[in-house]
């Protein structure tokens, strides 16, 4: 009776050990199972990600081209077959103020206008603007409201300002006072540029900031970009009415150039600084590559490319 006892018991630990095991190797097949899956996603990922930065590539060279215009459908293409294709998109650096530009010429005024019209106050506006200009002078010597090395010492930054003009618009974020517009203003970056060629090209630029740099009202300044885009109100066709000139444009708008240097020296008709920008599609797989280039339409110059990935 007891050796039966015993070896029902070891009958029952053997299959409990067995029950034990196969739950062990069924964890150890899932694991490996997902580890597989884990690595066929990712090579499927790479493999996606290249594509679709080769196709970003393509809208690149597609945009490069001087004949192709930004209304070109030529810089859209997509294949539902194959569930790829890019989208390029041709755009002006002289849309934007060139921020490097107007602190070397010195014109606070325009940037304390800008300011002034986001919300800050005229103390606020006054303070920022001179923290701009104390970032790109060489000299340590601060502005009446301004800020040097001593005042970002202090908050435990060395180094600091750079005493050079901007190489990036991220570097404005450093300036005292710069988290503050960030705040009000989330989308300031779209008023600024460190690549044109100084000044705001007015037959590019929109209203808001033709009205900014010609101290008129956005509505007054909308009459610039309706002529541009002539009677059809579409840009880069056969009715667009380019100005030739800053006095032609400034003429329409009630401002005399001729005592109004300041504001004459802020614009232009004939920026030739252009951004590129390419987005690669694949399966969700997007990268996006951007190039500023000089002289689009004669001997191009590169000056900036830069690649991301795209959520």
């Amino acid at each position: 009776m007891k050796t039966f006892s015993q070896n029902k018991n070891a009958r029952g630990s053997a299959l409990v050990a067995v029950i034990w095991l196969i739950a062990i190797l069924a964890m150890a097949t899932v694991a490996t199972l997902r580890v597989v899956s884990f690595d066929v996603e990712l090579g499927t990922s790479q493999i996606h990600g290249f594509r679709a930065r080769q196709l970003a590539e393509m809208g690149i060279a597609v945009a490069s081209n001087p004949a192709v215009k930004r209304t070109d459908p030529l810089l859209r293409q997509y294949s539902d077959e194959a569930g790829e294709g890019f989208e390029a998109r041709i755009i002006s650096e002289g849309e934007k103020f060139n921020i490097n530009a107007i602190l070397l010429r010195g014109d606070e005024q325009l940037l304390k206008s800008i300011f002034s019209d986001w919300g800050l106050t005229l103390d606020e506006s006054q303070m920022l603007v001179d923290g701009l200009m104390d970032w790109v002078d060489e000299n340590d010597d601060p502005g009446l409201n301004g800020a040097e090395s001593d005042w970002y010492l202090a908050q435990g930054r060395l180094n600091q300002p750079f005493n050079r003009p901007f190489y990036t618009l991220d570097e404005m974020r450093l300036v005292r006072g710069m988290d503050y517009v960030e705040a009000i203003k989330p989308d300031w970056r779209n008023w600024f540029t460190i690549w044109s060629s100084g000044a705001l090209d007015l037959n590019e630029a929109s209203a808001e900031l033709i009205a900014a740099a010609a101290e008129v009202s956005p509505e007054d300044a909308n009459v610039i970009p309706e002529t541009v885009r002539g009677l059809d109100n579409i840009r880069d066709t056969d009715d667009d009415a380019p100005f030739q000139s800053v006095e032609q444009a400034l003429a329409l708008l009630g401002v005399d150039s001729s005592l109004r240097p300041e504001i004459s020296a802020r614009m232009t008709v004939n920026d030739t600084t252009t951004r590129l920008e390419s987005i690669g599609n694949v399966a969700g797989a997007r990268r996006k590559i951007t190039v500023i280039v000089r002289n689009r339409t004669g001997r191009p110059a590169v000056l900036e490319r830069t690649e991301e990935v795209l959520p």
